[in-house]
């Protein structure tokens, strides 16, 4: 098949083929919900969705995945997938929340996204300090460069709201404690999470999850799939990557980070024509979890095309028994 551009494919029908992929990696990793076993749920949502990726049309190299070659057997970082046809760049976190589903705990999701090759930032597996808030909000209205009341300040004013009704949501770590104490002096409220932070951020463009900014820092991979949930849905993000040590400086080089202490936005990080899936694996406010019946299973998906600015749910009921594929029971 010759490269062609995304805008030139069947947009409708590749976003569906890749909730297919999420789809998969979820009821996979279903099996092992409130198991205690989180590496057991995280392999089999990766295997499963590396299988799925065989049935998709696109010449794909994964730029966010699992970690290095020699760290990971499959959906490595630069690893072909696809059945052939355009030039992708892929992102994919096979289970966000593997935590949360080795406790059985709240909003685990299996995520994937893509883009035209060169269009993701290729972020190394270290933290990024993150902030994100929803669609129809002055450009700049808040910013990692500016103080925790000042962004608060802002926020509020531009949502015609006090700080007091603010809602802010973050992972709920030690690291944070400082942060968390700034935003309660302020007056705004707080909700912690113990994980995912794709969802987190992803709840700031959403009305119904009562969430009006994300902050703090989480994983830089994940930070990317999160701009590019926004760049469809709808919103602002800015992320700076937190570097321990020369080493990883030096590692991010070799990724095309020149500078260090830039502080990247959202079309930094996930620009062009993009597109992301998600499929709920164990229920939260955006997505239903899997939930397994004899031999099949319901799942919820999301996906979504920053293109148009569709967004569409998807429920579906899969039959293992005639399915071409099926997980383990």
């Amino acid at each position: 098949m010759t490269e062609r551009r995304l805008g030139e494919v069947s947009d409708r029908n590749l976003a569906l083929e890749l909730v297919r992929v999420t789809e998969a990696a979820a009821i996979a990793a279903s099996r092992w919900i409130g198991r205690g076993k989180k590496n057991e749920a995280d392999g089999a949502a990766v295997e499963a969705m590396r299988k799925a990726f065989d049935t998709v049309a696109i010449d794909g190299t994964v730029v966010i995945g699992e970690g290095e070659m020699d760290e990971a057997p499959m959906l490595f970082i630069g690893e072909k997938v696809g059945l052939g046809g355009p030039h992708m760049d892929i992102a994919v976190d096979p289970l966000e929340g593997t935590n949360i589903t080795a406790k059985g705990g709240a909003n685990a999701i299996a995520t994937v996204a893509l883009a035209e090759r060169g269009n993701f930032l290729h972020a190394p597996d270290i933290y990024m300090e993150k902030i994100a808030v929803g669609g129809g909000l002055p450009e700049g209205v808040v910013s990692l460069d500016a103080p925790v009341a000042e962004n608060l300040k802002n926020l509020a004013r531009a949502k015609k709201i006090d700080i007091s009704d603010l809602m802010i949501c973050m992972l709920d770590r030690e690291r944070h404690a400082e942060m968390i104490a700034k935003i309660r002096e302020a007056g705004a409220r707080i909700t912690l999470i113990g994980d995912g932070d794709v969802a987190g951020v992803i709840a700031v463009s959403q009305s119904f999850t009562g969430i009006d900014m994300y902050l703090g820092s989480g994983g830089a991979p994940e930070g990317v799939l999160a701009a590019a949930a926004l760049r469809c849905i709808g919103g602002q993000m800015q992320g700076k990557l937190l570097f321990e040590d020369q080493a990883q400086i030096e590692r991010a080089r070799t990724m095309g980070v020149s500078d260090p202490n830039r502080i990247y936005n959202i079309m930094d990080m996930a620009k062009g024509d993009v597109m992301f899936a998600a499929t709920g694996v164990t229920g939260g406010p955006m997505l239903k979890g899997v939930r397994r019946e004899g031999a099949g299973a319901f799942t919820h998906s999301i996906v979504m095309r920053s293109k148009s600015g569709t967004v569409r749910y998807v429920e579906a009921h899969h039959n293992f028994a005639t399915k071409t594929w099926a997980p383990e029971m």
